[in-house]
């Protein structure tokens, strides 16, 4: 019987790239293999050069199609000599996983995202108003504190079926805002688990006309901003008593600050303000339990000399593939 193969890439919009994606209809004993698609239609080429290759990186099951069916997250490469694509940061990546793969990093991403209206007002807040403040809702349960449960527990359960390194989930600060987490895993599993994450959340959402934003403020004035807190930890950092190779991170990352805030995603000064758990986008600061700080050393790390430090920094829109590898290189580059 034949089968259908979900091909998913990242396409060339800016400043955000977003996922695109086509279905191949495959004989039964057929087995993947690169494909191609219209890139003058994605901002990848121009028309009178438009084709565009896609090459296979990850597949897993397709939870939504069932079956055999599978869903595969593609690279995009330039068709004249199969050369990375100018938007393929997935390249980039798998560069210097090799070259400090001797450090195994791992990380951990911890997703945030807003429901919208297809108006563009956030799915929890009343039509034409606004709820109470913040408070209430961050890990809340009950009517009138939680909206879009039946999207997450979809979502949740189509991870799991799909194989993704998915770790949790929780309603977060503002209503309508929801997170789920990614990992532990290295930097290329990770990067290419939460794409197929958020093309499946994408994806289970559009069947209730609504929309998920990863806008790093998808609402003005006094809410939280959406991120993508990035957990990592080299073999030193989980190996260390004292927090010798934890700090020594953190002092890396300091050196380094506008680097990596100039590649964490757009709009990022309207998020890290100094307030609503953020650190200034300008500044840099790490502190155990700090949720104010750049860089948070979680309580029990603190405590135990070792383990794991989290960017907080990275706003919700960030590429994955783009902030594993500015981690790996600052962090294992100083090693």
């Amino acid at each position: 019987m034949p089968f259908q193969a979900e091909y998913i890439w990242i396409d060339g919009v800016k400043p955000t790239p977003t996922l695109r994606s086509k279905t191949k209809v495959m004989a039964d004993d057929e087995k993947i293999s690169v494909w191609g698609f219209d890139g003058s239609s994605t901002e990848q080429a121009g028309g009178e050069s438009s084709d565009c290759v896609l090459r296979p990186v990850f597949s897993c099951p397709d939870p939504i199609r069932g079956g055999k069916n599978i869903l595969v997250m593609c690279d995009v490469l330039q068709a004249k000599d199969d050369s990375p694509h100018p938007t393929n940061t997935r390249a980039a990546l798998a560069e210097q996983a090799k070259k400090y793969a001797d450090q195994e990093m791992i990380y951990g991403i911890e997703q945030e995202y807003t429901m919208l209206r297809l108006d563009g007002t956030p799915y929890g807040f009343p039509v034409g108003g606004f709820p109470a403040p913040q408070g209430p809702y961050y890990c809340g349960v009950g009517a009138g504190r939680v909206v879009g449960r039946e999207i997450i527990e979809e979502h949740t359960q189509a991870c799991i079926d799909a194989g993704l390194m998915i770790s949790g989930t929780n309603a977060e600060v503002m209503p309508g805002q929801w997170e789920f987490q990614i990992g532990p895993a290295d930097a290329l599993t990770v990067s290419d688990h939460m794409y197929v994450a958020r093309w499946l959340l994408q994806r289970i959402a559009e069947d209730y006309d609504v929309v998920i934003s990863f806008a790093a403020k998808p609402m003005k004035g006094d809410w939280n901003g959406a991120g993508a807190h990035t957990n990592f930890s080299t073999k030193a950092m989980r190996n260390d008593t004292n927090l010798k190779a934890i700090t020594a991170a953190c002092e890396a990352l300091g050196k380094r600050v506008m680097e990596h805030v100039d590649n964490y995603g757009d709009d990022i000064a309207s998020r890290l303000t100094g307030k609503h758990e953020t650190a200034p986008y300008n500044k840099f600061s790490y502190g155990v339990s700090d949720r104010g700080a750049s860089v948070r050393i979680p309580w029990q790390v603190g405590r135990d000399g070792k383990g794991y430090a989290e960017d907080r920094r990275p706003n919700a829109n960030v590429d994955p593939y783009t902030v594993t590898r500015l981690i790996l290189e600052t962090v294992c580059g100083a090693a």
